[in-house]
């Protein structure tokens, strides 16, 4: 395949007009033109296929129900919408639902309509209680080393693509007993993510400095940045090898505070759509982690208020950063090049550059997503 006179959003992360060539799935030097198929991309963005490494679900179906044919809803839902990886993601459960999410990967099978599994995302249950959020306090356990190899070793072996066999981040409340442990065992197995929690600056600070690297929804269910109490936020900013997700459906964090994130976090921003299973569907009562969420426009919520997962998917994320002012080429590497650095899979994803991966989307330049190859 050649795809001609486009502007591509290259290994720079700047937009340059030029051809790229695939073949057999990979961004190639060069193909045979008299053999290939030829895309005209005149007056089309080239980007790469985005990145969404915190979702739970979408069309009615979740990760957590441990249903196969869900999960292939999701991950079709996910690549028709430009998301072409993908980490499933959990939420606090009793153990035995855990290890049933993974072992339901065995009957998945893998279609080309389906976003690539770049493996899990294990957000509960090692959290701070106080800063459960939508999580089931009950199911809030601390940190456990031999819990989460279990889980690991489950996903390894039940995973159907080579690059998903993995657990590639999981969520730490710092301020619980044992974390700093679990930190040293695990930090070269998986990303360690700080989040729901009320952790100060410096027992976050100390979370970092042993390895921690990557941020679990910055802004939501943590303490907020003050002048006096910087907390988890003013730790993580200072931290150069820190990346930090955010949710940019324009209900979870202010336009105003999605712009300041990208300078305090400066390259190392993630866009994440943290949606749930009300993604892609209309309003009304869904469930996440076996509570109920009312839906309404873009806002989900617990019955107290609680603000519960979005409905919204990584693609319309990325385009409404850049309608709060975030530069193109910025929006672009948060969905794409930094969530892939952040679990280690930018080898494979996040980049229009010869040897990779050849997923992409064509966009026009009002943003509307035109064509997924991949």
């Amino acid at each position: 395949m050649v795809i001609k006179n486009g502007l591509v959003y290259g290994e720079d992360q700047c937009f340059q007009t030029r051809d790229i060539f695939i073949e057999d799935h990979r961004f190639v030097e060069s193909v045979d033109s008299s053999d290939a198929e030829v895309i005209d991309a005149q007056g089309l963005y080239v980007l790469p296929g985005l990145i969404d490494v915190h979702s739970h679900g979408a069309v009615g179906a979740d990760f957590s129900d441990a249903d196969a044919r869900g999960l292939a809803e999701i991950l079709r839902y996910e690549k028709s919408c430009g998301i072409t990886t993908y980490c499933p993601t959990t939420m606090t459960l009793p153990r035995s639902q855990f290890l049933a999410m993974f072992d339901a990967m065995k009957e998945l099978e893998i279609t080309p309509e389906m976003a690539q599994i770049a493996g899990i995302n294990m957000e509960g249950p090692f959290l701070d209680s106080p800063k459960k959020g939508a999580h089931a306090g009950e199911f809030i356990q601390e940190p456990d080393v031999a819990f989460f190899r279990e889980c690991s070793a489950r996903c390894a072996a039940a995973c159907p693509t080579e690059l998903g066999r993995h657990i590639r981040l999981v969520t730490l409340a710092p301020n619980t007993s044992g974390a700093i442990g679990f930190i040293d065992a695990l930090k070269d197995e998986t990303t360690i993510a700080l989040g729901h929690t009320a952790a100060d600056y410096d027992t976050a600070r100390k979370a970092l400095d042993a390895g921690a690297r990557h941020i679990t929804h910055l802004f939501n269910a943590m303490e907020p940045f003050s002048h006096r109490s910087p907390g988890l936020i003013g730790a993580a900013a200072e931290d150069p090898d820190c990346m930090a997700e955010l949710i940019c459906d324009g209900i979870h964090v202010h336009a105003s505070a999605v712009r300041a994130a990208f300078s305090l976090f400066p390259g190392r921003i993630v866009l994440i759509s943290d949606s749930m299973r009300a993604a892609g569907m209309v309003d009304g009562t869904y469930t996440l982690g076996g509570q109920q969420v009312h839906v309404k426009g873009k806002l989900a919520t617990l019955s107290d208020g609680t603000i519960a997962g979005s409905v919204t998917n990584l693609y319309d994320c990325m385009r409404t950063a850049v309608s709060f002012g975030i530069p193109l080429e910025d929006a672009v590497a948060a969905a794409t090049i930094n969530p892939a650095r952040s679990i280690g899979i930018d080898d494979e994803v996040g980049v229009i550059a010869v040897g990779k991966q050849a997923d992409v989307l064509l966009v026009d330049k009002d943003m509307k997503l035109v064509r997924v190859i991949g």
